[in-house]
């Protein structure tokens, strides 16, 4: 079923399954060449994940996306992940920035699709968020990744913000590894922040 999920997320993020359009279980039974059974368990997991919607009384879509939902959420990382970081530092050792390092070495492949760049962008800062130790926190960041990741395509298409993206994640370990915690919280902050104001922005002008 994994595979049939991840199918279906990266379908949504290229367009092959149209936000604002009906799906039905029988319908995407056909598409992908698998039971109703498989399906019927993906949909429900990727509506819990807000990557569909209910639609009618037996069918979902692909919510449309909207500047309201993106300036949520930002917020919210911007608020939780700055904290789940704080938590972090004083555990974060140089293996841990070492496999940091790692994947961000991973994300410079232009080969990416968009479903593997929002994976890997989350595996980073997952991999520094997660020596904090605060499950239920890091948990709830999880979530709101996920439902971030439905807006890779804005920020990786006409945003062009991924090489900005790539910087500012080796300026963000540097400022840990040497120490200057304050400097890492506040560039975290703004990481998320104008990454998050200029995707409002241009769904705005899109409206």
């Amino acid at each position: 079923m994994l595979e049939l999920i991840e199918q279906l997320k990266a379908d949504i993020l290229n367009g092959a399954l149209p936000r604002g359009c009906p799906l039905r279980q029988q319908e995407l039974s056909v598409r992908y060449n698998v039971s109703r059974i498989p399906v019927r368990d993906a949909i429900a997991q990727l509506k819990n994940q807000g990557w569909l919607v209910t639609h009618g009384k037996a069918g979902v879509m692909v919510p449309e996306l909207n500047w309201r939902e993106a300036e949520d959420l930002y917020q919210m990382r911007m608020a939780l992940e700055v904290q789940l970081l704080g938590h972090a530092l004083p555990n974060l050792t140089h293996e841990v920035l070492g496999r940091a390092k790692d994947i961000n070495l991973q994300l410079n492949n232009p080969c990416l699709t968009l479903l593997e760049r929002g994976q890997l962008n989350w595996d980073l800062h997952a991999t520094l968020y997660e020596v904090a130790n605060r499950p239920t926190l890091f948990n709830v960041v999880a979530i709101l990744n996920e439902q971030v990741r439905r807006y890779m395509g804005f920020q990786y298409g006409p945003l062009n913000y991924r090489d900005t993206s790539q910087n500012e994640h080796e300026k963000l370990i540097s400022l840990i590894e040497s120490d200057q915690k304050d400097q890492a919280l506040r560039y975290l902050k703004g990481h998320i922040e104008v990454a998050g104001r200029m995707l409002v922005d241009y769904l705005k002008n899109e409206n």
